[in-house]
């Protein structure tokens, strides 16, 4: 009695393990594979996101050269202040003025001369060159990297705020034109407040906030 109901227990786990078995192949069999993504947007500083492909290289900004198959060759390299670039078998490169396309294809049209069919990529790595500043009374003073269309307000909205004695009706911009210091009033609570549009100017580089 005990050797016929021992042996229908172990016929009834023997089933059930085998259907747990077929079910847990099933679940494997069935189940999404681990997805395989790649990407190819390289992290950067707000400004080099933010630069459209017509934006022009200038002095100081830093480029990333990749010439397909040529390790040698690729670098990161920065813009000298007389605007140019140094690279192998090329020497100096005029870069400030062009943009990251018109570069590319001066750098093949020139390479051609050594490599068959050279394919080059320039990017931005940084974006020294477009900056503006700001002085006096806010939490963090000094250089801003300017974005594209980046008003007076915007700018200040970076500085982690005003100080208690600013005086937020006497800020102004100082910009250089045609040799001299122009000043461009900007009253932040008429701003703020919808009044005085006006005097959220597009900032330019080399402006300067000031916040008496």
């Amino acid at each position: 009695m005990h050797y016929s109901t021992n042996l229908a227990f172990a016929l009834c786990m023997a089933f059930v393990l085998g259907y747990q078995a077929q079910d847990a192949q099933k679940a494997v069999a069935t189940a999404p594979s681990p997805a395989i993504t790649s990407s190819s947007k390289t992290s950067g500083t707000p400004a080099v996101e933010a630069a459209g492909p017509d934006y022009e290289i200038g002095p100081s900004d830093v480029l990333r050269i990749d010439v397909w198959k040529e390790p040698d060759i690729s670098r990161v390299v920065p813009v000298r202040p007389d605007g140019k670039i140094s690279l192998p078998l090329l020497n100096d490169i005029q870069a400030a003025g062009l943009t990251t396309m018109q570069l590319s294809a001066v750098i093949a049209t020139g390479l051609k001369e050594y490599i068959a069919n050279p394919q080059v990529t320039v990017s931005l790595s940084e974006i020294n060159s477009r900056r503006v500043y700001v002085t006096g009374e806010v939490v963090r003073s000094g250089t801003i990297a300017l974005l594209p269309h980046m008003t007076v307000l915007q700018a200040l909205s970076s500085t982690g705020g005003f100080t208690q004695f600013a005086k937020l009706k006497g800020i102004y911009v100082l910009r250089s034109e045609n040799g001299k210091k122009v000043k461009y009033p900007f009253s932040y609570k008429d701003v703020v407040a919808g009044r005085k549009q006006q005097q959220d100017i597009e900032l330019q580089p080399g402006d300067v906030i000031v916040v008496p």
